[in-house]
Order: structure tokens, then C-alpha cells, then sequence
């Protein structure tokens, strides 16, 4: 009895904007499933009719993201009308032009999010919460429109040809657009729930560190294109295994960039020894290594030459934050919020990266007959799974906080950023999709 009053009152709680949302998602699916049921088997028939009371349920636990998903909803369809069934308009028309096909609404996305960043640093710099409040407008921005260009992509990839059509998490381009949105996501989400807009200034930096990799990325190697699926990723386990997958990986690094505040308030010393001597170091040996083993002469200073630019960079950001400790510790909050945001995000993190590693596991069996044949994306998979693992069992049976929680956080990181990148980068197997 006390549970089904409990459950009446939850649903009474609802107001007429939740309910008239929860009816819209509902008829976009209704109207989905309708349209396009044909070309769907019953598993994708199962997750487009959960989608409406999952995002219900999130829009009413999370207010903002009812109105995030209507006007998701509002710019994806308007943009997708512009095209009226032919990619050739994507150069004509304006609104596609500049402001709503695929790539002009990641590159507005890639520019809200640098904007936000130094908006958010100018807040804290100049102590000012009118900065920080523009950061978060801007970071809502490069929220809605990358979301809006991933699902026009999703309809552009249809426009080329139905058999090359496919969710567009499928490349390396892809998902560093997803992890941006995923961690941008959740920073929004805990900026809310905890009533503060400072961690922005820190979170926002390893997003702005996904734009600028994505921006070489797509110049460098004409990354944007849409290319057909390889055999194996044309299944519908895609469509759940590699957002999953992104869940943990940037609540992982979100969970990494608070720990970065915390330890920068607690352990100067150690902060100054890992920005000016054993991350520069680290990086330059692990090039130089990597540079020799590829054999060319030409290939090893350029690598070489890479890598000192971005020790020069690390080396400001560190020099900076270090000079200008106490004008930033000022505006964190308290190192228990800290300590809570890393818990949380470590905690969902870990849920769904162990759903999506199951789920992969299935996936496996389908695509290659067998459920783990320890190729490198799986082997540190399972390592990032045991990482993030014994640091919840170490939080929940020894009570782990403080200092060493913060390093075993900001260490998973590198752990988590090798299983997402330098495996694609420096060994080959059965997950190699999106090699540099």
C-alpha cells in the first residue's frame, strides 16, 4: 500500500507541461514507428518504443530536458524539410548553409564550445558570475546544435543511399562529436543539480581539447564525409553499445576534471611536479618511442615537433593555474561537493560502460562468433572496467575519498583516454575503425 501511494503521488506531482511532453514524445514515436516500422526489425521496433518513456521520465526528473528536446525537435525537423529528399541542396539553401546541415551545425557547436570555455575562465578570472552565466548559455548552445547536426546527419546519410544510411556513431568523427555532447551533458545536468556554474571553467577544457582534436581531425583527413558501414558495424547493436559506451567515457573525464580542482587545492607540490615534469616528460618519451619504432627519420621530428607543442601548451595551462591558484580555488565549490560530483559521475559512468561492455560482448558473438577474443579495444575495455571497479569498491567497502581518490580518478583518464584513442591509434584489430 505505502508503495503504490508512493507511486500516486510521483505521478501527481506531474504538471500539465510533463504530461503534454510526455503525449508529444509518444505521438513522435507513434508517427516514427508508423512511417518507418517497415524497415525496422523487432529489435530496433523495441528501442524506438522505449525512447518516448525514457526521455518522458528524463524530462521529468530533469526539467531542461524538455525544453532541449523540443527544440532538438523544432530545428531537426525544420532542417531536414529544407532538404526535400536532396543532399545537392545542403550548398543552396541558407539556413543549411550556414546554421543547420550536418557539418555547419558541428562547426557552430565546435565554436560555442571554445566561447564557453574562455566565458566560463573569464568568470572565474575576473570573479564575476555573469561570465560564468555565458558560458553555460553558450555551452546550451553547442548542446543543441550539436545534437541538431548529428541528427541531421543521421538523415543525410539516408539522402545518400538507404543501404548507406546508419546512426552517425559510427567513426572516429562521429563519436568525438558524441563524447562533446555526452559530457557537456552531464556537466549541464550537475551544474544544475549542485546550484553551481564554476567546474565549467575545468570540464570545459577536455571538451575544448575533443573540439580541437575534432577540427584536425576533419581537416586533416576529410573526416566529415559520410562513409558506408564496414559489415560489421551494420547492426542494430550499434545504436546502443557505442552511446553506452560514451556515457562512461565522459563521465569518466568529467569526473577527471573535478578531481583536477580538488587536487589542485589539496596537493600544490605534487600538481606543480605532474604539470611541469612528469606529464611533459611522459609525453615526449612516449612519441619518441612511438616515432622511433615507425622507422622514418621525417616521421619522428614531425611526431617529435607535435608532441613539443602540446607540452608548450600543457605547460601554460599548468603555469597558469598554478600562478592564479587561490584567485580559482576562491570560486570552486567546497571540496565535499567535489568529492560528490566525482562519485557520481564515476557511479553512472561505470553502469552504463558495464551495460555497453555486456552489450558489446553480445555484439561480438553476432558479428565474429564469440563473446571476448581479447583483441586491444576489449582487452582495455575490461581494464578501464576494472579501473573505475576497484575505485568504487575501494569508495563503498574503505570509504576512498580525498587526495587519493582525486589521483586514482585523474590517472583513469589516461586510462579511459588510451582505451578510447591510442588504442585506434597504435594497435590494430578487430575494433579498427577510426585509425589516424
Amino acid at each position: 500500500m505505502e508503495t503504490s501511494l508512493t507511486y500516486q503521488n510521483y505521478f501527481q506531482r506531474r504538471s500539465a507541461f510533463d504530461w503534454i511532453y510526455a503525449a508529444l514524445l509518444c505521438a513522435g514515436a507513434f508517427f516514427a514507428f508508423n512511417r518507418y516500422g517497415a524497415h525496422m526489425d523487432i529489435y530496433e521496433e523495441a528501442i524506438l518504443l522505449l525512447t518516448a518513456p525514457t526521455f518522458a521520465w528524463l524530462g521529468w526528473h530533469w526539467k531542461s530536458m524538455r525544453p532541449l528536446m523540443i527544440v532538438l525537435a523544432v530545428l531537426s525537423l525544420f532542417a531536414i524539410s529544407q532538404y526535400a529528399g536532396s543532399l545537392d541542396l545542403a550548398n543552396k539553401k541558407f539556413f543549411l548553409k550556414y546554421l543547420l546541415s550536418s557539418q555547419s551545425a558541428i562547426l557552430w557547436m565546435s565554436t560555442f564550445f571554445i566561447l564557453s570555455t574562455l566565458f566560463y575562465w573569464g568568470g572565474v578570472i575576473a570573479r564575476s558570475d555573469f561570465g560564468a552565466s555565458v558560458g553555460s548559455a553558450l555551452c546550451w548552445a553547442a548542446v543543441i546544435m550539436g545534437f541538431t547536426g548529428m541528427l541531421v546527419r543521421w538523415y543525410e546519410s539516408y539522402l545518400i543511399g538507404p543501404d548507406i544510411g546508419h546512426i552517425p556513431v559510427s567513426n572516429l568523427y562521429e563519436v568525438f562529436v558524441l563524447f562533446c555532447l555526452i559530457t557537456a551533458l552531464f556537466y549541464l545536468y550537475y551544474e544544475e543539480s549542485y546550484g553551481t556554474r564554476q567546474l565549467g571553467a575545468f570540464v570545459l577544457l577536455v571538451i575544448t581539447a575533443a573540439v580541437a582534436f575534432l577540427l584536425w581531425y576533419t581537416v586533416s583527413r576529410d573526416a566529415a564525409e559520410i562513409q558506408p558501414l564496414v559489415p560489421a558495424l551494420q547492426s542494430w547493436w550499434m545504436k546502443i553499445h557505442v552511446p553506452a559506451n560514451f556515457i562512461g567515457y565522459g563521465t569518466f573525464a568529467l569526473a577527471a576534471m573535478v578531481a583536477w580542482i580538488y587536487l589542485l587545492r589539496h596537493e600544490k607540490q605534487m600538481v606543480l611536479w605532474m604539470g611541469f615534469v612528469i606529464v611533459p616528460s611522459s609525453i615526449l618519451a612516449a612519441t619518441w618511442l612511438i616515432a622511433y619504432i615507425s622507422g622514418s627519420q621525417s616521421d619522428f621530428f614531425a611526431a617529435l615537433l607535435k608532441a613539443t607543442k602540446m607540452v608548450a601548451v600543457l605547460v601554460v595551462i599548468f603555469s597558469f593555474t598554478i600562478l592564479k591558484r587561490e584567485l580559482i580555488l576562491e570560486r570552486m565549490p567546497p571540496s565535499e561537493v567535489l568529492d560528490d560530483v566525482m562519485y557520481k559521475a564515476i557511479s553512472v559512468g561505470f553502469i552504463f560502460f558495464t551495460i555497453a561492455t555486456i552489450l558489446g560482448a553480445l555484439w561480438a558473438a553476432e558479428a565474429w562468433g564469440g563473446y571476448w577474443s581479447w583483441d586491444p579495444k576489449e582487452t582495455w575495455a575490461l581494464i578501464v572496467w576494472l579501473n573505475y571497479a576497484a575505485w568504487l569498491h575501494m569508495r563503498l567497502m574503505k570509504g576512498l575519498r580525498g587526495q587519493l581518490a582525486s589521483w586514482w580518478a585523474l590517472v583513469g583518464l589516461l586510462v579511459t583516454t588510451f582505451a578510447f584513442l591510442g588504442v585506434n591509434m597504435f594497435l590494430s584489430g578487430l575494433h579498427s575503425y577510426g585509425e589516424l
